[in-house]
């Protein structure tokens, strides 16, 4: 295909922009290409592909060719995870786009086939089966529901995987432990994986062997490692499990005796190489970011460790193999607008290679590059009907917290830029996680496309920054944390970006918490507010009632909830002054405010008391239930539903049609 044409069909060309803003259709709806993975060999590559009109299904094409070889489809579902065990095999998984969490009654199960679609084989059940069933379980050897695909890929050159086997306290969501399963998807034949302990997870070995095993004890993380020599299992790690500046998280193996760990250094996390033999640590950091974290993920190819993807303010790559250091240089030099994640196969026999391309204004596009001929295929786009020049830019910016700490902001524009614009603070959930990065996200440029400026502070708590803003934000919902947003809208003021009579507060989970509570706290700088599944009192977060099941871990609310929010006894009084639902009455600003019934992380007693506690005090507030829904809108037309009202309320109150 030619450069010229390439361009023009991703859809990252200047040309043929619409002058009327997108539907929100075009921002919110199911991925058309949500996945793309090559074979062993490179001499195929795997697509997961639907839209909200047709199933997702798994679609296999030969990479000299570009012609499809075989594909899978399961009747009234969706393909989900799917992996490459060898060059004829695949496993995957399934689920059901058109059910919301609380109507799910079944598992992901797990399936295997060749290719070419044949030899199609269910390895797990997808719900506990019945008394009738029974026969035909051991006979066709189904493993229990309860079987899911591990994170890694694995070896890729046997029909044998590991699966995971979750085990839940009867009753609760509360995980007791996770087993590991080496599983033959020809034979059905499963072995379970000796474990030291109580496991709460593990990593495989470059050769596929599982070599580590996590355990959480007493607030405590713990490593174990299966010694090459021995076979046998040791601790090699003892550590606080909720504190990212004590101890390291595993992210994969160079040899037989080196792992390669996240683990903090001078206040921030780099890469870092840890002897299993003698249990120390490396003095010298593979890599580390000047401003930020190290957080990445680790390529292999050809049987070594072949390069790194990593995460700055947006995504980029170090490559260790130079061959694949060149192929990236060549790519970048073709597509000079956009990150592109380049992954090798794993036993490469082939020139190809998948190349994963987006910017802030284009969605996820696949596309396959061969490295000798030097020429770009395109497979697909996540949402093609977006037009990059509709699209607004995301920039990051800092700004001084009013105690004179460094806090990174995102700022994105709509495409004609201007000053003095209406605002909307975008708060990002956890809260202790990052906000977002350099890429295209459908809620920020749905918004930019209405016209609106959209400012994602990264207030102190977020992670990915190093451990002085981390460690900033302990115990500080409500209070540095809460200043923090309000001293971005201020600097966004100043340097007129933001008209400070047309700013709206907007945030789900820990954002909707800090949404209710700018309004409690800081009426004077919003106009208004949306606030989704949103956290409405903090006790009520380490107890919600017997009658309602939280997935939120005995041992976080233990350990890690109090040191990182407060304690329950111990900060009663700052909970009641930080507690939106407390003070529910100091909410004068219109409010929209919506939950899902089924939500897990923050039950729905959250909302209904919150609601009772508006309606009480005749609050200016929209409420909306979302039937099923849990952490988030699962399904379309809720996705479509929310942000049209978003749209609506926010043209009321800071748009066109705000007085």
């Amino acid at each position: 295909m030619k450069l010229k044409h390439l361009l023009s069909v991703l859809l990252f060309t200047m040309t043929g922009a619409s002058h009327a803003a997108p539907p929100a259709k075009q921002f919110f709806d199911n991925p058309v290409f949500s996945d793309a993975r090559l074979s062993p060999s490179g001499r195929y590559v795997g697509l997961r592909v639907g839209n909200d009109a047709t199933r997702d299904s798994l679609v296999i094409m030969a990479t000299d060719t570009m012609k499809v070889v075989g594909s899978a489809r399961i009747e009234r579902e969706d393909i989900g995870m799917f992996r490459w065990l060898n060059d004829n095999r695949l496993v995957f998984t399934i689920n059901d786009r058109t059910v919301a969490p609380g109507d799910m009654r079944y598992a992901p199960g797990l399936f295997a086939m060749d290719r070419d679609g044949g030899n199609l084989r269910r390895l797990a059940h997808r719900n506990e089966p019945d008394l009738q069933e029974t026969g035909t379980i051991i006979k066709s050897r189904v493993q229990p529901w309860n079987t899911y695909l591990m994170g890694q890929e694995g070896p890729q050159d046997s029909d044998i995987v590991h699966v995971r086997r979750p085990i839940w306290r009867e009753g609760t969501y509360e995980r007791e432990r996770t087993d590991l399963v080496k599983l033959n998807t020809s034979t059905g034949e499963a072995t379970p994986v000796s474990r030291p302990g109580a496991a709460q997870g593990w990593l495989l070995d470059q050769k596929g062997e599982p070599r580590i095993m996590l355990q959480t004890q007493k607030g405590r993380a713990i490593i174990h490692y299966k010694d090459h020599g021995t076979g046998n299992w040791r601790q090699v790690a003892d550590f606080n499990a909720y504190d990212p500046q004590d101890g390291f998280s595993p992210l994969g193996f160079i040899d037989d005796t080196h792992l390669l760990v996240e683990s903090q250094e001078g206040g921030k996390s780099t890469l870092r190489k840890f002897d299993l033999a003698t249990g120390k640590m490396d003095g010298n950091a593979v890599i580390s970011m000047a401003d930020y974290d190290f957080s990445g993920e680790l390529i292999y190819s050809g049987n070594k460790l072949a390069g790194v993807h990593y995460l700055i303010d947006g995504r980029g790559t170090v490559w260790f193999d130079a061959t694949l250091k060149t192929v990236q240089q060549d790519i970048d030099a073709l597509l000079p607008a956009t990150t592109n994640l380049v992954t090798p196969p794993r036993q490469p026999q082939t020139p190809w290679v998948l190349v994963e391309s987006y910017s802030d204004r284009q969605p996820t596009t696949f596309l396959l590059y061969n490295t000798q001929s030097k020429k770009l295929s395109m497979l697909g786009s996540s949402h093609p009907d977006i037009q990059a020049a509709d699209m607004g830019t995301l920039d990051p910016l800092k700004y001084k917290a009013r105690d004179g700490l460094t806090i990174p902001a995102w700022l994105t524009l709509p495409k004609s830029g201007g000053k003095n614009l209406p605002m909307v603070v975008l708060v990002h959930g956890g809260p202790y996680l990052r906000g977002t990065e350099w890429r295209w996200e459908a809620e920020s440029q749905f918004l930019a496309s209405r016209g609106y400026a959209v400012l994602e502070p990264e207030f102190r708590g977020s992670t990915g920054y190093g451990g002085t803003l981390f460690s900033a934000g302990k115990k500080q919902w409500g209070l540095a944390m809460q200043d923090d947003i309000a001293d971005a809208v201020k600097f966004a003021v100043a340097q007129g970006i933001a008209d400070p009579k047309r700013i709206c507060i907007m945030g789900g989970s820990y954002g909707g918490y800090a949404t209710l509570m700018g309004l409690v706290k800081d009426h004077d700088l919003y106009q208004c507010g949306v606030a989704s599944a949103a956290v409405t009192d903090i006790p009520l977060m380490f107890d919600s009632g017997a009658m309602v099941l939280s997935d939120m871990s005995e041992q976080y609310k233990k350990y890690g909830a109090p040191e990182l929010i407060g304690d329950v006894e111990k900060d009663a009084q700052q909970f009641i002054a930080t507690s939106p639902l407390k003070q529910a009455a100091r909410i004068k600003r219109p409010l929209l405010l919506a939950h899902g019934t089924d939500d897990r992380r923050v039950p729905f007693v959250h909302f209904k008391k919150m609601r009772s506690a508006l309606e009480s005090n005749k609050a200016d507030a929209e409420f909306v239930e979302y039937v099923s829904e849990g952490h988030g809108w699962t399904l379309l037309k809720n996705r479509l539903d929310f942000w049209t009202r978003v749209e609506k309320f926010l043209d009321k109150h800071i748009g066109a049609a705000a007085k």
